[in-house]
């Protein structure tokens, strides 16, 4: 309940970006899943533009329409995967290849992240 009155909190001002970082970070999965869904239900009647920071990678993928990967310290963006999964986004794509290959890249790009690659040989996926 606290994460939707944040939401809430957060458009009553009707501002042009929505940032939210790891809003969801701290609930159940099956609850998470839900706020997700409300979020996209949220973003298709306002389209606000959303930065939304997670660590979870199926949601990143879930919600967005890009995902951009940073380093660790100094925070610099080491990549990008774009998501070209159609929209509306329904609960079931979850369990598809398509959105199962866009988190594998995303991983992969992680990954590629971790190690000593330097950024500008880390590729745009």
């Amino acid at each position: 309940m606290q994460q939707r009155v944040s939401i809430c909190r957060a458009l009553i001002h009707d501002p042009e970006l929505l940032l939210m970082d790891e809003p969801f970070g701290a609930l159940d999965e099956f609850t998470r899943e839900f706020m997700n869904e409300e979020l996209l239900r949220i973003w298709r009647e306002t389209k606000k533009t959303v930065i939304f920071v997670t660590h979870h990678i199926p949601e990143a993928v879930f919600l967005s329409d890009r995902i951009l990967v940073m380093s660790r310290r100094p925070g610099t963006i080491l990549g990008e995967v774009v998501v070209d999964l159609p929209r509306p986004r329904l609960p079931e794509m979850r369990e598809t290849v398509e959105f199962l290959e866009q988190v594998v890249a995303t991983r992969h790009l992680i990954g590629l992240g971790a190690g000593d690659v330097p950024p500008e040989e880390v590729p745009t996926l």
